[in-house]
Order: C-alpha cells, then sequence, then structure tokens
C-alpha cells in the first residue's frame, strides 16, 4: 500500500509547461505596471521638495520625512473634509441603492407599462455628461438654499446612482422565476412581504456590490462638487486636495501626500469589502 502511494504521488503532481510560466510571467508585469503609479506616490509623499527638484519622481529619497503630510495637514481642513467625503458618500450609497431597488422592483417585476423604454430613458441618463447639467444644478441649490451644503451633492448624486443602479437591477430581476414570485403569492405574501423575504435575499450580492462601487464613485467625484462646494467647511476630500494647486507654483511632494491619505480610506473601504465583492461577481455568475 505504502509503495502504491509512494508511486502515484509523484505522477499526480501538476507540471508548469512553458505557457504556465509566461502566462505567470505576464500576470506579475501586469501587477507591477498597475502598482507602479501607488508606489510612486508613495516613495515622493516622503521626499522633500528639494530632493524632488534635484533628483525627479523615480529616485530614491534621500531622507524619509514626513514634511510634506504636516505641510498638507497645515493647509487643509482633512478632519473635515474627510468627514464631508464620508458622510456624504455613505447617504448616497445606501439611499441610491434603496431607491433603486425599489425602482427596479417596480419595472422588472411589476411589469408597469414601458418598462423596456424607461429603463432605456434611465440608461441615456446616466450617459449624459456632467458639465451638461452644471448650470440647472447650480441654480437650482442656490434657490433652494442647499449651495455649498454636502446635503446638494447628496441629492444630486443619490438619484443620478439611482438612476444607473435601477437600470442595473431592474435588467437583473427581470429574469427572476415567476414561479417563486407566483408561490408567495399564494401563500399570502403582500407585495412589500414578496421584496424584503424574497427578492432582496437573491438579489443581495448584486445590491452589495452596488453599494461599494457606488461609494467608491461618489468620493471620487470631483467636477458637481467643485462647483457646488465653495466653502471650505462643505469641501470633500478631492476638492480640499484640488486647492492645493496655486496658479504659478505646484508642490509636488504635498500634493503627493494630500493624494496618499485621500486615498487610505478609500483602499481599506475597498480592503473590507473585496469579500462581498467577490460574493456578489460569483453569484452573478453562477445566477
Amino acid at each position: 500500500m505504502t509503495a502504491t502511494l509512494t508511486h502515484t504521488l509523484p505522477l499526480n503532481k501538476t507540471r508548469r509547461t512553458p505557457l504556465n510560466w509566461l502566462m505567470l510571467g505576464l500576470a506579475i508585469l501586469v501587477a507591477v505596471v498597475m502598482a507602479a503609479p501607488f508606489l510612486l506616490l508613495v516613495l515622493n509623499a516622503f521626499k522633500t521638495g528639494a530632493d524632488y527638484s534635484t533628483n525627479g519622481p523615480l529616485a530614491w529619497p534621500t531622507t524619509f520625512t514626513l514634511d510634506a503630510f504636516v505641510s498638507y495637514l497645515n493647509r487643509v481642513d482633512f478632519p473635515r473634509a474627510l468627514w464631508n467625503s464620508v458622510l456624504s458618500s455613505t447617504i448616497i450609497a445606501f439611499a441610491g441603492t434603496a431607491l433603486a431597488l425599489l425602482a427596479s422592483y417596480a419595472i422588472g417585476i411589476g411589469r408597469i407599462r414601458a418598462n423596456t423604454a424607461i429603463t432605456a430613458l434611465l440608461l441615456i441618463a446616466t450617459m449624459v455628461p456632467h458639465e451638461a447639467l452644471i448650470y440647472p444644478l447650480f441654480y437650482g441649490a442656490q434657490a433652494t438654499g442647499l449651495l455649498n451644503s454636502i446635503w446638494s451633492i447628496i441629492i444630486v448624486f443619490t438619484i443620478l446612482w439611482a438612476a444607473y443602479g435601477t437600470y442595473i437591477l431592474s435588467s437583473v430581476m427581470s429574469t427572476f422565476p415567476r414561479e417563486v414570485l407566483e408561490a408567495a403569492a399564494i401563500d399570502g405574501a403582500g407585495r412589500w412581504r414578496i421584496l424584503w423575504q424574497v427578492v432582496f435575499p437573491i438579489v443581495r450580492p448584486t445590491i452589495s456590490v452596488l453599494v461599494v462601487f457606488i461609494f467608491i464613485w461618489s468620493w471620487n467625484e470631483f467636477y458637481i462638487p467643485l462647483i457646488l462646494l465653495g466653502d471650505p467647511a462643505s469641501q470633500t476630500v478631492p476638492i480640499a486636495l484640488s486647492t492645493l494647486r496655486g496658479q504659478h507654483s505646484i508642490d509636488i511632494t504635498v500634493i503627493n501626500a494630500g493624494s496618499l491619505l485621500s486615498l487610505i480610506p478609500t483602499l481599506v473601504f475597498f480592503l473590507i469589502f473585496q469579500r462581498t465583492i467577490s460574493r456578489g461577481v460569483t453569484a452573478g455568475a453562477v445566477k
């Protein structure tokens, strides 16, 4: 028995072919290329301005210093900007997804009239560039007293991302098995109960992925918040970072330090919910 196992184990061991090694090398190369901007960001954030000017962005720092971080925190109210970004992005992600869930339930499962036309209209709405919306949004925020308030961008992006989420979720719910819905209705379940006890548990992985992506997209939004949030007390992290650019000079090391501090919260958020994204993609593939 032992001799048989000794002879069979090496035969079952997989050998890497030259194609496997080639694909592994290409994967490593792609990973290095993708990580290079982040590594350069970290490298230059710990340099002095003189070191950057003398040796360039690709050189190793002569001395690692936190001067750029101190300068950034002295110029920008980072805790306030961080709170504004976290608060607005969180509300937008959950409120936009909740609206998308209710609307897509009506379109995909409720089978309302002209559901295809409504879905196409929502898709077109998500393709409209933000530059085309800025004038009505600015004057609307000014008329309602929401200018220079984070609630202006919360309302705007909740509606915009809800339209996108409705398009995504309605296409998922349109393939929902009718037999399951009819069985729930026969058991006496109303529409609200069917939504939360039958539909929601099945589409929850897709909803989780949508929440994560809407949070990251809202965090990185720049153009509309730049116009609507002129007050430094209401600015988000990307807007606060943009104030470091002077008219005639740019302190690259301070911008790198600010960019690194701005990137860390979204990176942590993504790493925390990475398993959620993987499960959502896998569940979508299985369905």
